[in-house]
């Protein structure tokens, strides 16, 4: 399986947007994206390179598999 790199934010937001989240506020330098059915909010900070560490704990709570993220990066 390959393994997932650190991506800029705007890739995670773009990515993240288009899985259905919606943009809801920004928190300092945090942007917070919610999605109806889901309890908790996925928030990308904003850096030049978001760690890998962020983007699993954000699939997690977005209940995206790591497959279906690599493959939408592709894109």
């Amino acid at each position: 399986m390959p393994r997932i790199s650190p991506v800029h934010w705007k890739d995670l937001a773009k990515f993240f947007e288009q899985q259905g989240w919606v943009f809801n506020r920004m928190n300092g330098d945090h942007l917070v994206y919610t999605k109806a059915g889901h309890n908790r909010p996925v928030v990308i900070p904003k850096v030049r390179e978001v760690q890998t560490f962020i983007i699993l704990n954000n699939l997690k709570t977005a209940k995206i598999s790591r497959e279906e993220y690599l493959k939408m990066l592709k894109k």
